[in-house]
């Protein structure tokens, strides 16, 4: 039996992954901080051990049995300035120890879980062969997502096997805290605006998926960018919006306005010590067109993307319905017709 340990198994990603590894027939080692909640990862069969990133002796006792692959899904996706320090030890420091232990440990091979994010703001669609250009220090996730890359690769010099995927906008099944506040914010009316941006938006089984392919036949020290289906906001919302049975927006808040409201947001915030709902890096994001192209992932490891954004986005409200979290009627259209 194949013994997989993978970090970030509590978040909705992570589920994906153990989900289908489980079914593989492979176990599963999940690394978890004390006090988080552990109940998805725990009923879809993944064995916990408690421990940290910046504790490397816990790391150690954690793949002191020897595994096959560590899948490093972990991140602190944070985009507001006071979150920066802690985002770095995260992100940064983290992905080192690990690595580290993976590589001291005899770990057979290291599948990162990256983002588009470490390719920074680029004009035209990204692709493996672009240039990472996450090197402002004021976009704090990019900058510390490409950083985290080459902590990697300084140990990839000394002998580790690693891969890394680069996702884009991942929507589908055990989210609760990322495009699901989407859901969220649309049934209870709250929307503040949308913005004037777009992006490439993958299945979450799909990125599960390609990272068993990327252990399995991923070239060691490549990039492999999951892209998917290209949207802009209006109608990535719109889709939702139809989805709960809610009013559709029609236009989107110009991008100054956001930046504006963001600028203040920063500023109150510098007084509150309270992270804001909207902050300059989260404006700079959604004010942006970043697209990908996958066609490497598609050639080298299967990997699909091209699921329809209504297949991902009904799987997500079906789940979210299932879990309690949506109201029950959410996605019936006037005259009970569901979406």
């Amino acid at each position: 039996m194949k013994h997989a340990f993978i970090t970030g198994g509590t978040g909705f990603l992570g589920a994906n992954l153990i989900e289908q590894l489980v079914a593989q027939g492979w176990r599963v080692t999940a690394l978890h901080r004390p006090g988080s909640d552990t109940r998805i990862a725990e009923s879809l069969g993944a064995e916990l051990v408690p421990g940290s990133l910046a504790d490397r002796n816990s790391l150690k006792r954690a793949l002191a049995e020897g595994v096959d692959a560590v899948f490093h899904v972990a991140a602190n996706t944070s985009m507001w300035r006071g979150g920066r320090a802690q985002q770095w030890r995260d992100n940064v420091e983290g992905s080192a120890n690990l690595a580290r232990v993976a590589r001291e440990s005899g770990a057979a091979r290291m599948v990162v879980t990256s983002s588009i994010s470490a390719y920074g703001y680029q004009r035209q669609p990204i692709d493996e062969q672009s240039p990472q250009l996450a090197d402002d220090p004021r976009y704090g996730y990019l900058y510390s997502k490409k950083r985290a890359e080459l902590a990697v690769r300084e140990e990839i010099e000394k002998g580790l096997d690693a891969v890394f995927l680069n996702p884009c906008g991942i929507v589908g099944k055990y989210d609760t805290g990322n495009w699901a506040q989407s859901f969220f914010l649309i049934q209870d009316g709250k929307l503040p605006g949308v913005p004037p941006g777009s992006g490439s938006f993958c299945h979450a089984a799909e990125v599960a998926r390609a990272h068993i392919a990327a252990f399995e036949k991923g070239r060691s020290g490549e990039n492999y960018i999951l892209a998917g289906v290209d949207a802009s906001f209006l109608e990535f919302f719109g889709h939702i919006a139809r989805l709960l049975g809610k009013p559709v927006p029609e236009r989107t808040t110009p991008a100054i306005v956001i930046h504006l409201l963001a600028q203040v947001s920063d500023l109150l915030s510098r007084v509150t010590g309270k992270e804001p709902r909207i902050t300059p890096e989260k404006a700079a994001l959604i004010t942006r067109r970043v697209t990908a192209n996958c066609d490497k992932a598609r050639r080298e490891l299967g990997y699909r993307g091209d699921v329809p954004l209504d297949t991902m986005l009904r799987e997500s409200r079906d789940w979210l319905i299932e879990r309690g979290l949506l109201a029950p009627g959410a996605g019936e259209q006037p005259g009970g017709v569901s979406a």
